[in-house]
């Protein structure tokens, strides 16, 4: 069974982590290996003096630790994306083009499940008067089975391509807003004063 990584406390892990770095970048960085910087994470070697010294631009870079027992500063915000450059708008426009188009196709073929699911509700409502209206099992049988058959519900295979199908909607319904809201014109700046 393979063991549980254990988050590094170094300085090193700090820094790599704040700055989405991995290991082999960040070796390249400060002029080790990997492996010697591995073994600096994990405790089995110390930060040498010079290493300390490429190290310690970045690391005061480091927002500042939160005093103990102090509740820590909620995470910035996402950064705002930059505009996008307009050689790459046709992709993102031809992407919701796909996603409009298939979210309508998924979203009529659901039609005929939602009918029959509305049409066995009002047959299930219905059905007690209409039985009452038939109170001789032996005599009213056929008409009986006839009613009952109405008011079935879906079978479990119509009511999981249901599901299947309002999923795939849905899903690329918000895919279609969220590209739509990648491609709208930026907010106009506010004027100079």
């Amino acid at each position: 069974m393979p063991r549980r990584s254990v988050p590094s406390a170094t300085l090193s892990a700090a820094v790599r982590q704040y700055f989405g770095l991995q290991q082999d970048e960040l070796a390249q960085l400060l002029g080790v290996t990997r492996g010697q910087l591995a073994h600096i994470e994990a405790g089995r070697r110390t930060l040498s003096a010079p290493l300390y010294d490429r190290l310690l631009p970045l690391a005061r870079c480091l927002p500042p630790d939160p005093a103990p027992g102090a509740a820590r500063p909620a995470p910035a915000p996402p950064p705002v994306p930059p505009p996008l450059p307009l050689t790459e708008r046709a992709g993102l426009e031809a992407r919701l083009d796909y996603c409009q188009y298939h979210a309508g196709r998924w979203r009529r073929a659901l039609r005929p499940f939602e009918g029959r699911a509305r049409a066995v509700a009002r047959w299930q409502a219905a059905l007690p008067a209409l039985l009452a209206a038939h109170p001789d099992p032996v005599a009213d049988a056929p008409a009986r089975q006839w009613l009952l058959a109405r008011a079935a519900p879906l079978s479990a295979a119509a009511v999981a391509e249901w599901h299947r199908l309002r999923l795939r909607a849905e899903a690329l319904e918000a895919e279609a807003a969220a590209l739509a809201a990648c491609l709208a014109p930026p907010p106009p700046l506010p004027p100079l004063p």
